[in-house]
């Protein structure tokens, strides 16, 4: 059954906890108009609105697109490495549409972008990129979509296919008597059924190369269904999916051979381990060309590989593991993993199947429930402040919350990738290679037993992160995205601003996840300690006493960067 689900209005901290973990973040504005809101009231404002695509990059050198299934690079285009690094750019402004239904539309892209990821130097291909991230975004919100195949598992058929996944895990090499298992593995090991649940043995392994819920002979069984594929260099193919397609217009890799003869396809029956009930996979005759596979056989045979894969409770199990670490907290014992999946992710799992693997009502139950608010009970973590921000998350997230214009990418190009591109190097300098993952597994934060998300913070990182915020607002250093720390304030809090106190507080109730019963006096604060706050108090003051604040506050805008130096620098900020 799901979740239990939060009664009546958020109220200001759970609102901002929403909104830090279901987009990258808000405006004072936005938080203000949802802690109005109930749970229910939130979501559907988050999830079920009916959005446009976004408009598609543009290369400022030509002016025009260049990844429409038509279009085609020319030698006026810019080189296609820049062209990879204008199209991250373009992911990095979706993110911060002001809307925030749009940007958690984007969040979901993002979601699943660390769960099927890529990694730019291997896939090389601006057009892959783009294709690949299109069609995490028509799966993304698949509740939204009445067609009952717009869904996680279709989403894996599709993925199997995908120019730029057969590209980054050799499925081109993948033929019929030599078989490349990379992809196989990768499929069975982080896509979908995983490898047990974090830090503990289930069951007991029967010999080598089992990893109890899959075997090595699954790996190579696997292989060979997949055998007989290549990416399609030129991006036409995008007619041949047995329809209906419910990603019509992305381009797709093809088989070897022809459409009527994948030749390099095995197409010898397929045997797979007792951890998949033994099954057997082989082409359907009806869709042969009389002994020959073809387009249509082959991919059939990866869906029956899908549908065995994910009739496997582990299997959804381990998506929903990914789905809480990713909007709620990852654990970092063996005990806390447990204790997650008894309260948590059991109920997620039976959600999955029950809307037949589409995620969306998953996250959005997920979002609604007593537990994403209160934790508590079974769990150890409170998951207010239970994540350390990505810096996607904490960059993002700051220039949303200050409401930093982006320049128009259609009228302004080369300005739009230019602060796009600022963007990208801020989360390289603060250790997010963003399209570069270390690994095929993605990165690290995201799925790595038991550091999970304090991957993120190293000593060199930290200090970058400090780097970004002490840059953005110091009206002194140069920098080519600024904030105005006093027109922001006049602009926002200007009721509050003269009492230094109650400044402090305000702002605190926004930046910091831990805001409950601020004060300043020994004995009556739950949420920051008093020393914090006099401290953040004593920066803020300088070597002024608090009535020269409340008479002079307004003459000199550099008092505010001192405020908002010392609270976007703190531990405390660093935490969504």
């Amino acid at each position: 059954m799901p979740l239990p689900e939060l009664a009546g209005s958020l109220g200001l901290k759970r609102a901002a906890h929403l909104l830090r973990r279901a987009t990258c973040g808000a405006t004072k504005q936005q938080i203000d108009t949802f802690a109005t809101y109930t749970p229910v009231q939130a979501i559907t404002q988050l999830y079920r609105q009916t959005l446009p695509d976004p408009v598609l990059p543009i290369d400022p050198q030509t002016g025009q697109t260049w990844v429409t299934l038509t279009g085609q690079l020319t030698e006026a285009n810019t080189e296609d490495s820049e062209l990879q690094e204008f199209f991250k750019g373009w992911f990095i402004g979706q993110m911060l549409n002001p809307s925030l239904a749009y940007a958690a539309r984007e969040r979901l892209v993002m979601f699943l972008h660390t769960h099927f990821t890529t990694i730019q130097e291997k896939v090389n291909s601006s057009r892959a990129l783009y294709f690949q991230n299109q069609l995490f975004r028509i799966f993304a919100l698949d509740a939204l979509n009445a067609n009952p195949d717009v869904n996680i598992k279709e989403l894996t058929v599709r993925i199997s296919i995908d120019n730029a996944m057969l590209i980054l895990l050799d499925g081109t090499l993948n033929v019929k008597g030599s078989p490349n298992e990379n992809y196989g593995r990768e499929l069975l090991e982080l896509y979908t059924i995983g490898r047990g649940l974090e830090g503990n043995i289930v069951g007991t392994p029967d010999g080598d190369g089992d990893y109890v819920v899959y075997k090595e002979q699954d790996v190579q069984a696997a292989a060979k269904v997949l055998s007989g594929w290549e990416d399609d260099t030129d991006f036409e193919v995008a007619n041949q999916y047995v329809a209906p397609d419910p990603a019509a217009g992305i381009p797709h890799g093809t088989v070897k051979g022809s459409i009527t003869n994948a030749s390099s396809h095995d197409n010898d029956p397929k045997t797979f381990s007792n951890r998949l009930d033994d099954t057997i996979i082989e082409a359907d005759p009806l869709l042969l060309n009389g002994a020959d596979p073809t387009f249509e056989s082959s991919l059939d045979e990866i869906r029956q590989l899908v549908d065995l894969i994910y009739s496997k409770e582990e299997t959804r199990k381990n998506i929903c593991r990914k789905i809480y670490r990713f909007f709620v907290y990852g654990p970092h014992s063996a005990e806390a993993s447990q204790a997650v999946d008894n309260a948590v992710i059991t109920e997620m799992a039976n959600t999955l199947l029950d809307n037949n693997y589409k995620i969306q009502p998953v996250i959005e139950n997920l979002l609604r429930s007593q537990h994403f608010y209160e934790a508590g009970g079974t769990i150890p973590d409170d998951n207010f402040g239970g994540i350390i921000k990505s810096p996607l998350d904490l960059v993002v997230g700051t220039l949303r919350f200050f409401n930093v214009p982006v320049p128009d990418m259609a009228a302004a190009p080369q300005q739009f990738y230019d602060f796009t591109g600022e963007i990208l190097r801020q989360l390289d300098l603060q250790g997010m290679k963003f399209y570069q993952p270390y690994d095929v597994a993605g990165y690290e934060a995201y799925h790595q037993f038991p550091l999970y998300h304090r991957f993120w913070i190293t000593p060199n990182s930290i200090t970058r992160r400090y780097d970004f915020m002490r840059d953005l607002v110091t009206t002194s250093r140069q920098f080519p995205i600024k904030v105005n720390a006093y027109a922001y304030v006049t602009a926002n809090f200007a009721a509050v601003a003269p009492n230094a106190r109650n400044l402090l507080i305000e702002l605190v109730k926004y930046l910091f996840p831990i805001s409950d019963n601020i004060d300043f006096n020994d004995g009556t604060n739950s949420g920051l300690t008093t020393a914090r706050m006099n401290y953040f108090l004593a920066v803020m003051l300088q070597t002024f006493d608090e009535a020269y604040w409340t008479a002079e506050w307004s003459t000199n805008p550099e008092w505010m960067e001192y405020i908002f130096n010392a609270l976007l620098q703190s531990p405390e900020y660093q935490l969504a």
